[in-house]
């Protein structure tokens, strides 16, 4: 079961080559791992166990590289952009897959590739750079505008409502001028003349920080792109006993109900309300009977395998009955 870690975490599964050597390796060994995949090499003089490595999500896998980097810079170390500012900030990058970390440099003609570190030319207020545990990046709302501008849609949408939703919800409730506050931010840094602005936008505009995970994310993404319109999103419902529940969308024309079920909503400890995934089932189905006797309404589930496009996820919710006005 993989897993997700933050800074502490991850600076405590770096090893350089003088930790490596002084756990009781000899050069001889050290070599032969590195040579056999036991032992991988993050960046220069950084090192990670082939295990650990597996057991961690691609951000996870990212956000070491991005520590291995900064370790080996001199001084205070570069500015980190896009997805690797993304991986610092916890945000998630949805099916971007392993690329090179990213940092900023000024007064070059161009981006370049040097030592699988991408060193990108670009012109960033001064304002919209912070520091994190020690760690030069580009701000939450930056770091989303960036991915935005060079990632699909469904990617672009997932990072950009969690950077919305760490500056303007609580739980569920949305703070209202947190978010108008976010938005004029986001509008400000998408400037014309920056390439993939205009795709950038779209993802902005249509951010929405009430999306608890990626995989809701993106199923707005498709929904969207599919044509529906006016469906809502964590509409709460109040149980026969009075509980208050969420739901993840709600689809008035169908009257149903749609959950989003990712794997981690039942395998992580720490994404789950019950103490073991069998609880988090019975708890599950209480709920959603709970919820059709309250309101008569019927549901619809998906997980991660219908998120493929949004052809798969509409073929989904049709045999459910529910689909794009029109």
């Amino acid at each position: 079961m993989r897993r997700r870690i933050d800074i502490p975490q991850a600076r405590a599964l770096v090893l350089s080559r003088h930790q490596v050597l002084a756990s009781g390796y000899s050069e001889r060994q050290m070599r032969s791992d590195l040579d056999s995949g036991r032992l991988l090499r993050l960046h220069r003089g950084s090192y990670v166990s082939a295990q650990i490595w597996d057991e961690l999500w691609w951000e996870g896998r990212h956000l070491l590289r991005v520590l291995a980097v900064h370790a080996a810079s001199p001084g205070p170390g570069p500015v980190f952009t896009h997805t690797s500012a993304a991986a610092l900030w916890g945000l998630p990058l949805y099916r971007v897959g392993a690329a090179p970390v990213q940092v900023l440099v000024d007064g070059r003609r161009h981006s370049r590739v040097i030592a699988d570190v991408i060193r990108r030319d670009m012109k960033v207020d001064p304002a919209d750079i912070v520091e994190i545990d020690g760690i030069r990046v580009t701000s939450p709302t930056r770091t989303a505008m960036d991915v935005a501008r060079t990632y699909p849609f469904p990617t672009a949408v997932a990072c950009a409502d969690a950077a919305l939703r760490r500056a303007a919800v609580d739980g569920f409730v949305v703070d209202a001028q947190a978010d108008a506050t976010w938005r004029e931010d986001a509008a400000r840094l998408a400037t014309p003349g920056l390439r993939g602005v205009r795709q950038a936008r779209r993802a902005l505009e249509f951010a929405d920080g009430r999306a608890d995970l990626p995989g809701e994310s993106v199923s707005r993404a498709h929904l969207h792109t599919l044509g529906f319109r006016g469906f809502d999103l964590q509409v709460p419902v109040t149980g026969s006993e009075g509980q208050q529940y969420w739901l993840d969308f709600a689809f008035p024309r169908a009257r149903c109900f749609g959950e989003f079920d990712g794997a981690a909503k039942y395998t992580e400890p720490a994404l789950r309300a019950a103490p073991s995934a069998q609880q988090t089932v019975l708890d599950e189905k209480y709920r959603e009977d709970d919820v059709r006797g309250v309101t008569g309404w019927r549901f619809a589930r998906w997980g991660h395998d219908h998120l493929r496009t949004a052809d798969v996820l509409g073929a989904r919710l049709a045999a459910f009955g529910v689909r794009p006005p029109g």
